[in-house]
């Protein structure tokens, strides 16, 4: 998900007391994903009721958000709008994968081998139209805002930051630099550990912030030039020249100054045109987002709330009514500063 810049980026390691009082917006695809890939039992299957409804999701979405205003910042969410048409390569492969992985799944659950199976099981997550209906109900309920972005959410997440209603994009993915958030933080909505890729072992985990302008300085390249760099790599709009990462990109770009000079020099056929590299500049220097929305939090609705976790789902009252007390101490705090005093 995302183009990979490595470790181009400067992170600076954070913790929840440094977003104090800030405005965050959160991409909501990317951490539904992440619930909807962690909170699964030990076999991979996902959180479900009795009646055999997934709730990672919702679990996840409540738990998270409470840690976030319990530590008094403010998140904001933003939903996946229409994808472009350049994204169906993407969306086609990410499909494929989900059909290898859940076959890959059954089978090894078939032979006892609990490791893999529940590996396998977290690349089968999808998020629905249902999940995200869900998620959108219980937003409501718990009084915290969301937005529906027209296209990419990253893209209206990151135009939100740029115009000053919010500090921050939270999001794992890299491509709100290409859409030109000042600053990402990656990390803010994982749990405290995470686990080494086929290894035993954990490492901690902790909030990340990146800063645009400061990166693109020290790397002494442009923003139209950051975007030429991810075309090189692969985005999700176009496959990327094989063979080329994060640094021999950046190396390239700044010898020939733009992705045109540079394909010119690699040469080959499966590059794209110019009309291709035309449009994917455009997808991220003027994307499409609206104006129409409106940051505004309020105390939680507990009933409403305790109806769609409890009574609709089976989350157990004693569990849920704690968390929503975590919740709504976001309303003592916006009654002490300004919305947009950050």
């Amino acid at each position: 998900m995302g183009v990979d810049l490595g470790d181009l980026f400067k992170k600076e390691q954070c913790t929840y007391k440094d977003f104090r009082d800030r405005i965050v917006v959160i991409d909501a695809y990317n951490v539904l994903h992440q619930f909807l890939s962690i909170i699964r039992s030990r076999d991979g299957t996902p959180l479900k009721d009795s009646h055999g409804n997934i709730t990672s999701h919702l679990s996840g979405l409540l738990y998270r958000t409470a840690n976030l205003t319990e530590a008094k910042i403010r998140p904001v969410y933003v939903f996946d709008g229409k994808p472009h048409p350049l994204k169906a390569r993407v969306i086609e492969q990410r499909k494929h994968r989900r059909l290898q992985a859940e076959k890959a799944w059954k089978e090894a659950l078939e032979k006892g081998d609990i490791e893999t199976a529940k590996k396998k099981a977290q690349q089968t997550s999808r998020v629905t139209d249902e999940i995200v209906d869900q998620s959108k109900e219980l937003l409501d309920a718990l009084g915290i805002p969301y937005v529906q972005a027209p296209s990419e959410g990253e893209s209206q997440a990151s135009y939100m930051v740029k115009k000053g209603d919010a500090y921050a994009v939270g999001s794992q993915d890299f491509d709100c630099l290409l859409f030109g958030s000042l600053l990402l933080i990656r990390n803010l909505t994982s749990s405290g550990r995470r686990k080494l890729p086929n290894k035993k072992a954990y490492v901690k985990v902790t909030p990340e912030l990146i800063r645009l302008k400061p990166g693109l300085s020290s790397l002494n390249i442009l923003q139209k030039q950051l975007i030429d760099m991810a075309i090189l790599i692969g985005t999700d709009f176009n496959e990327g020249i094989k063979g080329y990462g994060p640094k021999k990109s950046l190396n390239l770009i700044k010898k020939t100054g733009n992705v045109e000079n540079a394909l010119a020099l690699i040469g080959g056929e499966d590059i794209p045109t110019i009309e291709e590299i035309k449009e994917i500049r455009k997808i991220f220097l003027k994307p499409e987002i609206t104006d129409d929305y409106s940051l505004k939090w309020s105390k939680p609705d507990n009933e409403a709330a305790l109806k769609i976790l409890c009574d609709r789902h089976q989350f157990t009252r004693e569990r849920i009514e704690p968390v929503l007390e975590k919740i709504s101490t976001i309303e003592n705090m916006l009654k002490q500063k300004n919305l947009f005093d950050f």
